[in-house]
């Protein structure tokens, strides 16, 4: 029986938490993410456990069925050095970008820590692929102020129509409205060295428009000055 499907699809890949002795799989981003498709209508979320690299492409395969007009793909997990619930980031980009072609997929966010401070692999493994954008955390990142700030660029980033991905300032202009709430000073977690992180310095960004020419290229630190300006004009 032929069933009715939204445009626009969120898929969460969610390693386990246990944010204390006795979480056993309680937390999860899930249901933030659920209000936000609840929220933006027209929108369906799937989402599936993995633990390391082999079930990460297993879940990855599981959740794509369904090619939707936008499908952002939100990883949330533990993050350390280059790894994310286990699994290297490489082996998270890759088969990402290999299916974003045929599922449009247009956006990877990591929400984990540390892992965004790899923008040199998250550039080179989203060159010549479907995705638009890919971001995350250079930081350790406060499980809940993350997850809050995560449900933000999903939601700006989802609203996006296939024509504004071809322009790089569209995109950025897109990712600073959805961050412009969260001021750029707060100090969202700690760097490798324990030492205070500000949000504008961990939250990390690369954008690769869609059309020839077009390369990946960080872009955090445009994002967070048109950020600035945004919320200068709240006050005016």
């Amino acid at each position: 029986m032929p069933r009715h499907h939204a445009s626009r699809g969120i898929l969460v890949l969610e390693s386990p938490w246990e944010l204390d002795e006795h979480d056993a799989n309680r937390s999860s981003v899930v249901p933030f993410i659920e209000g936000i498709a609840k929220v933006a209508g027209d929108t369906e979320v799937y989402y599936a456990n993995f633990y390391d690299k082999k079930s990460f492409r297993t879940a990855l395969h599981c959740l794509c069925k369904i090619p939707f007009k936008n499908i952002i793909i939100y990883v949330a997990a533990h993050g350390q050095g280059k790894e994310l619930g286990g699994t290297h980031i490489r082996d998270v980009l890759v088969p990402v970008g290999e299916l974003s072609h045929h599922f449009n997929i247009t956006g990877l966010l990591l929400g984990a820590c540390f892992v965004g401070a790899h923008t040199d692999l998250m550039e080179t493994f989203t060159s010549g692929n479907y995705l638009r954008w890919c971001a995350g955390y250079a930081s350790e990142t406060e499980w809940l102020t993350g997850t809050l700030i995560d449900c933000a660029i999903i939601n700006q980033m989802l609203s996006l129509k296939k024509n504004a991905f071809s322009d790089r300032d569209t995109i950025v202009e897109n990712l600073a409205l959805a961050i412009s709430p969260f001021h750029d000073k707060y100090a969202i977690g700690r760097d490798t060295h324990g030492k205070p992180m500000q949000l504008r310095d961990a939250f990390q960004c690369v954008v690769q428009p869609s059309g020839q020419g077009h390369k990946p290229r960080t872009v955090s630190d445009k994002v967070f000055q048109r950020a600035g300006q945004l919320r200068r004009q709240e006050v005016e």
